[in-house]
Order: structure tokens, then sequence, then C-alpha cells
């Protein structure tokens, strides 16, 4: 199979040799991180690192697009068969545990996590290794995407860390919806490919899709 023509229609938006020296890890592969994993096996990431230490649930098959012969089965292992179907030479690394500070990730990151705290633990563990961090989160039909790959958006970025007192009320995971999750990963996949090409990054990007209305912080 060649690789010219299995990219030649991404050619000039995702630069084959930028994205060639890339080794990604997606942490949490719940709604959002599945659809990352996905996307950037599709791309031509060469390596992927996926960490989430939980089970395939009912509940996740119309809310993260798993299959139901995936029920009971850990989150990291389904999407990583996944990710090499779509990509068969696509070197993957599936972790059935939590991230953990001393484990060593790819140079970069997608946060796709569903609290405040776990963000922080993971900021702080790879702010210093990671040259470009993209965090997604979502409630519901709301979502918002914040990317961390030059000086001003890393020092923005940990202004949004807010502690767990000041947090929306509602549990990331109690309303979700799969169209959402999608929107969310596309915008962090785009945030991606405009890093790969030197282009300017949004810090932050906030999309309310039953309002129709949408936020943009540039640094």
């Amino acid at each position: 199979m060649s690789n010219d023509d299995r990219y030649s229609r991404q050619k000039g938006i995702v630069p084959a040799e930028r994205i060639s020296q890339c080794k990604a890890t997606v942490i949490g592969v719940g709604a959002i991180g599945r659809q990352v994993a996905l996307q950037l096996a599709a791309i031509g990431v060469p390596w992927l690192q996926l960490f989430d230490h939980d089970r395939v649930e009912l509940t996740n098959i119309a809310s993260q697009g798993y299959f139901e012969e995936d029920l009971n089965r850990f989150k990291a292992d389904a999407t990583a068969d996944l990710c090499w179907h779509i990509n068969s030479q696509l070197e993957i690394d599936p972790h059935t545990e939590r991230f953990r500070r001393s484990i060593k990730t790819g140079n970069v990151v997608f946060c796709c996590v569903d609290s405040i705290a776990t963000r922080q633990l993971i900021w702080e563990s790879v702010k210093n290794r990671t040259s470009c961090f993209i965090d997604g989160r979502m409630a519901a039909e709301v979502l918002r995407v914040l990317t961390a790959c030059d000086v001003k958006s890393r020092e923005y970025y940990p202004t949004t860390l807010f502690t767990s007192e000041q947090a929306y009320t509602g549990s990331c995971t109690a309303k979700t919806t799969i169209y959402c999750a999608n929107i969310a990963a596309g915008l962090m996949i785009s945030q991606f490919t405009k890093y790969l090409r030197n282009l300017p990054v949004e810090a932050d990007i906030q999309f309310n899709l039953l309002a129709n209305e949408i936020s943009v912080e540039q640094c």
C-alpha cells in the first residue's frame, strides 16, 4: 500500500515530514479521546499511546461509540484494535491503567479526562516534555478545546485549571453526546495540524452547540 496514495487528499494540510516525527499520547479514551485516537490513526501518526483504566459499559455504546462486542473489554485495548484496523502500519501502545507521572509519553499529548484534578496532574507531569498539549472538555452540548504549544499559550493554560469549587457543577460524564464529542475531537485534531504547519493556534475555543455560540481566545 502506497503512503503517497493513502494520504494524497490531506497533502498540504497534514505535512508528512512533520507528522512522521510525532509520537502522540491520548490520555482517556472515552467520548472525546476515542474519537481523537481514531482520527490520529487515520491521518498517519506513526506511534500512538493510549491510557484508560476503564472497561466498556453498556452506556458507552451510545455515548462513546464503542461496539456491542467491546462490552467489558478495556477501553484502551478496544480502541487500540480499531486504530490498528484503520492503520496497520501504526505502532500502538495501549495502557489499561491510570496515567502516572513516571510513565514516558509522546511529544504530543491529548488530554481527554473528566476532572480538573487529573488535568492538573497530567499538565504538571508532561508540560516540560511535550511540544504540543491539547485538552478537550465537554458537558452535554458544550465543548472546550485548549491548546498549549508556545510560550503565551503555555502561560494561559494553567489559568483554566480552576479548583473543583469553581468548576461547572454538572459531571462531564453525566450528559454525554457522541456528536459533541466528535466535534471536540475534530477541533483538537485541527489544532494539531495547525501546529504541524506552524500556523497560529487558538489557545481556547469554546462552542455551545445548542445556542450555536462560539468564542475564541487568542494569546
